[in-house]
């Protein structure tokens, strides 16, 4: 199946076949199937960060003992490694300046 070429925004969680704003965090080429993966981790994470919202109303529990923060990182970091795979050569170098992926 053909690629097509899409921009997309962590911040905003955007994928789209057209650029527009600042939507162009990162560029990647896609089939219609791999944009439906990257879109379900993205839904994921924005799950498991309604998750942190929840827990940042209380006081007792820690960061650091925190399970939806845990997997809004996993989330970001599984994002990551599928925006590398699927980057241009732009994206795949801004990656890897990063170096919080163990692209080994």
């Amino acid at each position: 199946m053909e690629k097509t070429k899409y921009y997309v925004s962590l911040g905003t969680q955007e994928i789209s076949r057209l650029k527009a704003g600042n939507n162009d965090d990162f560029i990647i080429y896609a089939t219609p199937d791999e944009v439906n993966e990257l879109r379900e981790m993205f839904n994921q994470m924005y799950e498991a960060d309604g998750g942190a919202f929840i827990r940042s109303h209380i006081p007792i529990l820690e960061y650091h003992h925190d399970r939806p923060n845990d997997d809004y990182d996993q989330g970001m970091l599984r994002v990551l490694e599928k925006l590398h795979q699927l980057g241009d050569e732009t994206t795949k170098r801004h990656i890897e300046s990063m170096g919080i992926l163990d692209l080994d």
